[in-house]
């Protein structure tokens, strides 16, 4: 697995403006879209979003405005390397399985 370098946030948000993006949310919905533009508080506006949801599209639901706190993460997809190793890096920082149950 890829080593994960720290990122700022703001710096990293500022450069993904107008590129392609992906974002989860922490309720298991996705959207992917063209990042718009955020501002202080790390708000995303996309256009040209889809809505996913289990893996599955919703639709196209144009321009949408995706507060903050609810973001779990987001990634660009404008970069060289595939976005299934891009979520298996990010399933694998936030997504853990819960523990085994104890044997009666």
């Amino acid at each position: 697995m890829a080593a994960v370098n720290p990122v700022n946030p703001k710096p990293f948000l500022q450069e993904l403006t107008g590129k392609p993006v992906f974002v989860r949310l922490k309720w298991g919905l996705e959207y992917k879209g063209f990042l718009v533009s955020t501002d202080g508080y790390m708000n995303l506006q996309l256009a040209n979003t889809e809505e996913f949801q289990d893996g599955q599209s919703n639709g196209a639901l144009g321009e949408v405005f995706i507060r903050c706190n609810n973001v779990l993460y987001i990634i660009s997809l404008f970069s060289t390397f595939p976005l299934a190793d891009k979520a298996d890096i990010a399933k694998s920082r936030f997504h853990r399985e819960a523990p085994p149950e104890p044997d009666s």
